[in-house]
């Protein structure tokens, strides 16, 4: 009993310390630092980086206890309040889209994405988005940081635009009018 909480109290402290550590190492990106464009330094200022409580932060605290996942769901909440979308791909983070944006409809697979979210192992998902995006549309990667190069492939796609790398996830903009750029941000 003594051992498994030892360990336990091992992997949340080795958690800890690789958290700091991306933290530290992105810190020159911070609250929009060095973003130049006025749009996207007001995304990354307050949608991104927003540290004031919304107002459904209270009841997303009895959704999960890890703290990654209520750290995205968090984004995932601005993200649905800042965009507003209509119709967003089905998953696991239902309450914080619908907390965001109280009108939006969940579908299993939408003819057309306009705020979505993958995982950087789903490339079939990720291979299809293609053809469901619009100009407006945002699409949302996580783990990124699992698979460095298929995310720098998303970056310089000629299909995509504008795109911020939270470490964690992956934010991608399909604005063709805009100038790309490849922002990293400390989330």
């Amino acid at each position: 009993m003594v051992f498994y909480s030892l360990n336990r109290t091992f992997a949340f402290d080795m958690n800890r310390v690789k958290r700091i550590i991306v933290w530290l190492s992105r810190i020159f990106y911070c609250q929009g630092f060095g973003i130049q464009s006025p749009t996207d330094y007001a995304f990354a200022r307050y949608v991104i980086s927003e540290h004031w409580p919304y107002y459904a932060y209270q009841q997303f605290n009895e959704l999960s206890d890890d703290w990654l996942t209520r750290k995205l769901g968090r984004l995932y909440f601005r993200l649905a309040n800042w965009r507003q979308p209509f119709m967003i791909q089905k998953d696991e983070y239902e309450p914080y889209w619908k907390a965001g944006c109280r009108r939006v409809i969940l579908a299993e697979n939408p003819e057309r994405v306009e705020l979505a979210r993958f995982d950087i192992h789903d490339k079939n998902a990720i291979a299809t988005i293609y053809n469901k995006v619009e100009g407006h549309s945002v699409v949302v990667i996580e783990r990124i940081y699992q698979n460095w190069d298929l995310w720098h492939e998303i970056e310089h796609d000629h299909r995509t635009g504008t795109t911020f790398d939270l470490y964690y996830c992956g934010i991608v903009f399909f604005d063709l009018e805009r100038h790309k750029k490849n922002y990293k941000v400390n989330f």
